[in-house]
């Protein structure tokens, strides 16, 4: 079973984007191991500590480093993505590198109509650069971008709960962990 890191850009309490990787969680547990880093935690990233993180930065590194692959998901802020998945990305493109080569999915929530779109394409660019260099689950049929959340989240349970992007994403988790799979 793979071992997957969550990466939740958003730090709000009820945020449509933990819901979705929450739900994920739920609904695959046994398809993979999906844990949710902590990157509200972390510090900015500062070159003078690089060399001597704090601890929090160090177990962060550990728990992506361990993983078989990450999932990102990702809210769009002033059309990219949110200052503190961008440091957290930025505290994984240093030192040990360990995103390079590493399977990543991303997936976004919007409450607008859009559903993340710019963000993710900043958010691909962003993986792809030099230390970084994700292996990233190819785009075509692939993208989790989740529009009209109010519609499609249950209040209640915090969970998705729309059949339809459900089935949509049990396809792309299916493509995910065959993707992640292969060496190549």
């Amino acid at each position: 079973m793979l071992k997957i890191a969550a990466l939740v850009g958003s730090l709000r309490q009820g945020s449509y984007n933990m819901q979705l990787a929450l739900t994920m969680k739920e609904r695959y547990i046994k398809k993979m191991n999906l844990e949710i880093a902590d990157i509200r935690s972390l510090p900015f990233f500062d070159q003078d500590m690089e060399l001597d993180p704090p601890p929090e930065v160090g177990a962060f590194l550990r728990k992506v480093a361990a993983a078989d692959g990450v999932l990102i998901v990702t809210p769009e802020y002033n059309w990219s993505v949110p200052g503190v998945l961008k440091n957290a990305i930025d505290w994984l493109s240093r030192l040990d590198k360990v995103l390079i080569g590493k399977p990543v999915m991303t997936a976004g929530v919007s409450p607008g109509m859009m559903g993340t779109i710019r963000a993710q394409l900043h958010l691909r660019e962003i993986l792809a650069s030099p230390g970084v260099q994700a292996k990233l689950l190819p785009p075509a049929g692939n993208e989790i971008m989740i529009s009209s959340a109010a519609l499609k989240f249950d209040e209640t349970t915090k969970r998705l709960v729309d059949e339809s992007t459900l089935r949509h994403i049990d396809r792309i988790v299916d493509q995910f962990i065959e993707f992640a799979a292969d060496p190549r």
